[in-house]
Formats: structure tokens, C-alpha cells, sequence
């Protein structure tokens, strides 16, 4: 069996100095810049997320990242209040309230988008 010394995931973006603002300052994340010119997103819980700049990006149409929280409601007024568009799909595609939280089919979630597209939530943990 291998043994693997660390296991980690990632996405690209187009444009890496977009994507540091906003995973640290308005997401809130730990960011780190890392030798190849890449960044590493430090989990809450113990792990990263390496997030590399790809000049042919395409935004990924599931989701790259989920962030749980406790209260749902107060983070996404928060994203909101900091710009991030958190009603992200028409309902008829997906039922979701006026705040882009689809609630009472499993963990209530919003997904919303980072500057290069990807999809990312917030649900409740």
C-alpha cells in the first residue's frame, strides 16, 4: 500500500491576485503565497486547498469548496453585506428562499461564486 505523506485538493482561477483578496479578505481564510507562485488556503480544521492561476481557466461547475457554519443566516447576510451574490440558481432550478438558501433538504445551503467562477457554498454544519 502507498503511504502518503499528505493528501491535499485543488482548483484553478485566472487570476491568483483576485482570488488571494478574496478568499482572505472577504472570505476570511488563511492564505499563504507558496513557492511556485501559487496559493494554499489553510482549512479551519487541519488540511489546505492549493489554488493555482491557469491562463486557459474555466470555471468549475460543481462545487470546489464548502465552508460549514454554525448560522447560516448571519454568514450569508455577512457575504452579502461584503458583495458575494448568494442567489446563484433560478428556483425552479434549485428552491431556494430569498437569501439563496435552500433549506429543509439536508444541511440548509447558498452557493455563491469566486471571481473566477468557481462554485463554492456555505452550509450549516
Amino acid at each position: 500500500m502507498v503511504s502518503y505523506t499528505d493528501v491535499f485538493s485543488g482548483f484553478s482561477v485566472d487570476d491568483i491576485d483576485a482570488a488571494r483578496s478574496f478568499y482572505r479578505d472577504v472570505l476570511g481564510l488563511s492564505v499563504a503565497d507558496n513557492a511556485m507562485g501559487f496559493l494554499d488556503l489553510s482549512l479551519p480544521a487541519g488540511g489546505s486547498v492549493l489554488v493555482y492561476g491557469k491562463p486557459d481557466h474555466v470555471p468549475a461547475s460543481f462545487t470546489v469548496l464548502n465552508l460549514a457554519v454554525a448560522d447560516i443566516d448571519a454568514a450569508v447576510d455577512e457575504l452579502n453585506a461584503r458583495g458575494v451574490v448568494t442567489k446563484l440558481y433560478p428556483d425552479e432550478q434549485l428552491p431556494t428562499d430569498e437569501k439563496g438558501i435552500m433549506r429543509g433538504n439536508g444541511p440548509d445551503i447558498a452557493w455563491f461564486t469566486d471571481p473566477a467562477g468557481n462554485v463554492m457554498s456555505v452550509l450549516s454544519d
